[in-house]
């Protein structure tokens, strides 16, 4: 690995990490908001959070396989990390592959292998619930968004992340495929388990599959979820809202900016939207969100096929 790529890699790390505070700041805010109190110091919520979490005595119930639950809250924020090396900050990646979108598509899958380690692990009744709320939650939103993903790479031509960001000078993605940018924001929320969608973690069950963690591996969990959602909404910005370009700042302004802004309408739906129920969600999607994805993705084809993209 070259020297810059290691600072790449490190400037897109240190990024993550502050798109992931103020996601769990925001989160915070939005919560006292809801419950009245006074919001100022919700922003400092993460970093209190954190402290306490990390002077507090990990847990296990008896026979539980620790080293499996423990695998899978690593794995959680890893996958987040390994994620953003396909998106561009600006103009160039971390490493930018000629099949960027199948890579970002797959650690997001790692979630699901994540989830189902802690909850199985734990030996715990809440927390295989969970694990099988997240699964099946996961086989609701994946077909939708596998959709979404190809739709962006065939109005590019390329699953080169750049390439799709760089195809977008005329007019962004968002406005030639709405259906696709919208399902992508909402299997964010859905990968991330984060509210409306976080009912793997509800607590008509005890917390689900964090039913069992606490300490640093509570810590690692909530971690995860939220540099998950910043990690999908940095990807969201090249795939549909045209990456870094925009007048007057350079590409690394607006690619954060673009990206703040996705994260502030996540979590700002999420909190305001209701909860969906596991079945009506699988619903929802195999009968809506399925079938509008595919016709825009045959849409979007014969734009391509007919030189309108």
């Amino acid at each position: 690995m070259t020297e810059p790529m290691l600072w790449k890699m490190l400037l897109g790390l240190i990024l993550l990490g502050a798109l992931g505070y103020a996601t769990a700041a925001w989160s915070a805010v939005l919560r006292a908001k809801s419950s009245g109190t006074p919001a100022v110091a919700s922003w400092s919520y993460p970093g209190r959070e954190t402290a306490r979490l990390l002077v507090r005595q990990r847990t296990a119930s008896p026979g539980a396989d620790t080293m499996l639950s423990r695998i899978g809250v690593v794995l959680l924020p890893m996958a987040a990390m390994m994620a953003i090396l396909v998106i561009p900050l600006g103009t160039n990646a971390i490493t930018d592959l000629s099949v960027g979108v199948v890579w970002f598509n797959a650690m997001e899958v790692l979630a699901w292998a994540a989830v189902w380690m802690v909850g199985w692990g734990s030996n715990s009744v809440w927390g295989l619930v969970g694990a099988n709320r997240f699964l099946a939650q996961g086989l609701a939103y994946e077909l939708p968004h596998m959709f979404a993903l190809i739709t962006a790479g065939v109005g590019a031509g390329s699953l080169r992340v750049s390439d799709i960001a760089d195809h977008q000078g005329h007019l962004w993605f968002a406005v030639y495929m709405p259906v696709a940018f919208v399902v992508f924001l909402l299997s964010g929320l859905a990968f991330s388990f984060s509210p409306p969608f976080a009912q793997a973690f509800g607590a008509d069950i005890a917390g689900g599959a964090a039913a069992q963690l606490s300490g640093v591996d509570r810590l690692l969990l909530r971690t995860g979820r939220y540099l998950l959602l910043a990690a999908a909404a940095a990807m969201s910005v090249p795939l549909f809202l045209g990456g870094g370009a925009g007048p007057l700042f350079p590409g690394w302004v607006w690619m954060l900016l673009k990206t703040l802004a996705v994260l502030a309408v996540l979590v700002g739906a999420g909190h305001r939207l209701p909860g969906v129920r596991m079945e009506r969600f699988t619903e929802i999607s195999w009968l809506v969100l399925l079938p509008l994805t595919i016709v825009q993705a045959l849409a979007v084809s014969i734009f391509v096929l007919l030189g309108w993209m």
